[in-house]
């Protein structure tokens, strides 16, 4: 299977003349799962939101396979997004939902899953946030989009929700590069093939979780 490339090079954002990020560089290519960890407000939200372009840089460049993604409608074929809000309309059913968002001839494989079988007689409105969250999460896994980032996938999710997310995406990460970041880092380590760490507005690799203690990320004995 071919290996797809993201590049995020160079990334510099300012808020109220607060550097948030400094010359951000990231690798991420398919079959990486990238856990992106840091404390509140160091940045995580916003490098996902630069990365899929829905909120500007001080200075970027993203490119896909050596490719520089400058287009907004680029990014969307070649990045999917979780953002920590929903994005399904609530007043829809889940029938009408993967009518709309998946080609006719994909809708029998996706529903394949037991779990959105479980599903499909029921209204946005009325799906637990597990359920909601799993839903959107393999709507984007199953697009065409080689790289998928996800934000906050876990928040307010039980246990065994969790679980359920995290096979999902380890069935779909040999196809996708997936870049995740979420405050439940236990999940976001045991899930990534790789880790970083978020501080001052750079991305340093994480190689052990003994360095997380030494970096002031994890008090001693934590993780």
């Amino acid at each position: 299977m071919k290996k797809h490339l993201l590049e995020i090079d160079s990334v510099q954002k300012n808020f109220d003349f607060k550097s948030i990020l400094s010359d951000v560089y990231l690798k991420c290519e398919t079959g990486d799962i990238i856990g992106i960890l840091g404390r509140n407000g160091s940045g995580k939200s916003t490098l996902l939101q630069i990365i899929f372009g829905v909120i500007p840089a001080n200075f970027k460049f993203i490119r896909v396979d050596g490719a520089v993604t400058s287009k907004l409608e680029n990014g969307f074929r070649a990045i999917s997004y979780l953002s920590q809000e929903d994005f399904i309309p609530k007043h829809f059913s889940v029938k009408k939902v993967l009518s709309l968002s998946l080609e006719k001839n994909k809708i029998s494989d996706f529903t394949a899953d037991k779990m959105i079988q479980l599903l499909l007689d029921k209204k946005v409105k009325d799906l637990s946030g597990g359920e909601l969250r799993y839903l959107e999460i393999k709507l984007l896994l199953f697009k065409e989009s080689k790289f998928v980032l996800l934000d906050e996938p876990y928040n307010g999710l039980s246990p065994i929700a969790i679980e359920k997310i995290n096979a999902l995406i380890l069935e779909n990460a040999s196809a996708k590069g997936i870049i995740i970041t979420d405050h439940n880092y236990e999940n976001v380590i045991t899930i990534s093939t790789q880790l970083r760490l978020l501080k001052e507005g750079k991305l340093h690799t994480i190689t052990a979780v003994s360095q997380l203690v030494e970096k002031g990320y994890l008090s001693a004995g934590m993780g």
